[in-house]
């Protein structure tokens, strides 16, 4: 079996992307012969394949994102990637081409590319681009689905990316073309990490096929090495939507003030360091050892989310180190952590819900013990790598053992079109 793997980022920028090279290892040990295509960056890990890698594209420095016609092409379709991934086709021929985060940079017209060349192909959506053309599902830090039930235009119209309004219009206009192309039509497999995303990518895609194959961490740490100093923790970017300043404002609302530890970076920084100085505020630290202790000594992780999360591997983390989570119910969040059982899940946005959930475990170590233990093992049943990796070769394998079924790229069908319009 030979797999090209397609991702913009070759280096570790966030959740996407470690599952992608989680997966590559892993299909690597499995004798799989993985072919790399990526982008080119100076923090890139080395790669045999590098000399294919599409230029570094940047678009968050451009000074003229929509004012230069060919920046604003390149940002829709991506010509030169299509040029590069044709000639690593052509030279590798690999049975599967598996996507991850393509969006923008090398854009989903690559899609057709490996389609048209006859390979099997599968798309990992580790977020909601493919219904939101901002990503997010969020305006003015509420959850919003406006581009699903009416126009992809009302990115534009409330100005969804940084409140710039051409920012807006080209992501709008991408989402269009998306829509005239049917780049994701042409998928034989989406993967999603969650059946609440599963649930929101059909009501866009209603044909497509879209099976859930959760993600994974290593289950193999011994919960031995564990201890409990007593502390609350949260990992995690410090914004809007990751509900931080909830959490701090329910850590004030306590019975028990059990310390909190922050640890992130993000454009709230400043601000929640002024209001809330009580709290331990980390900063930025690395993933590794020493995330890791962090974790390992805490009483309970929080995750106080008020976005659709959808497979959070925050939660994945504090369970495999058999640590309860106190999380908000939305999102993916309650298919993760089970209410009593392997944590406590509060109403988002609810300051007091939250604190009363926080004092449940700092009032009772030994509650807090036993549901991080569920959550151990619930994680070896559910979520552990292992799983992931057998749940991803029998797609793999499913697939190859299928015809490829007849694809017309000038069809266009789109149920609910009246729920949906165009413009």
């Amino acid at each position: 079996m030979k797999i090209l793997l397609v991702n913009k980022f070759f280096f570790i920028k966030g959740g996407a992307e470690t599952v992608y090279f989680q997966e590559r290892t892993m299909l690597k040990q499995a004798g799989v012969q993985v072919i790399d295509f990526s982008m080119q960056h100076e923090k890139n890990i080395p790669s045999d394949y590098s000399d294919y890698f599409i230029s570094n594209v940047d678009y968050h420095q451009e000074s003229n994102l929509i004012g230069g016609l060919k920046t604003a092409v390149n940002f829709i379709h991506n010509s030169r990637a299509c040029k590069k991934m044709q000639a690593l086709l052509e030279k590798e021929r690999p049975d599967i081409v598996h996507f991850h985060n393509i969006y923008h940079q090398m854009t989903p017209s690559l899609i057709k590319v490996a389609r048209n060349f006859g390979c099997k192909t599968v798309l990992t959506a580790h977020d909601y681009k493919i219904v939101c053309p901002a990503y997010s599902m969020l305006r003015e830090g509420k959850v919003c689905d406006a581009c699903i039930t009416g126009s992809v235009f009302n990115a534009f119209r409330h100005k969804c990316q940084g409140g710039s309004a051409s920012k807006s219009l080209l992501l709008s206009l991408e989402a269009t073309w998306q829509y005239i192309a049917q780049n994701y039509q042409a998928l034989d497999v989406i993967v999603s990490p969650s059946a609440f995303l599963r649930g929101v990518l059909l009501r866009t895609l209603p044909d497509s096929r879209i099976d859930v194959i959760v993600n994974g961490v290593d289950d193999s740490h011994p919960v031995e090495d564990v201890s409990d100093d007593g502390y609350m923790l949260y990992f995690g970017r410090l914004s809007h939507e990751k509900g931080v300043a909830t959490l701090l404002a329910a850590h004030q609302k306590m019975k028990n003030k059990t310390p909190l530890k922050i640890v992130g970076n993000g454009p709230l920084y400043d601000e929640l360091v002024a209001q809330y100085p009580e709290a331990e505020f980390l900063g930025y630290v690395q993933q590794g050892d020493a995330l890791n202790s962090l974790i390992q000594r805490a009483r309970a992780v929080i995750l106080p989310s008020e976005c659709n999360e959808n497979c959070s591997m925050a939660v994945l983390e504090a369970m495999s180190m058999g640590k309860p989570v106190i999380g908000s119910r939305i999102g993916g969040i309650p298919e993760q952590i089970r209410d009593g059982i392997e944590g406590i899940l509060f109403e988002p946005g609810n300051a007091q819900d939250l604190a009363n959930a926080m004092d449940t475990l700092a009032d009772c170590q030994e509650k807090a013990r036993n549901m991080g233990l569920q959550g151990r093992r619930r994680l070896s049943e559910v979520y552990s790598l292992n799983k992931h990796m057998d749940s991803l070769m029998t797609l793999y394998t499913e697939l190859l053992s299928s015809p490829q079924p007849d694809f017309r790229p000038g069809s266009l069908v789109l149920a609910n079109n009246s729920e949906r319009p165009l413009v």
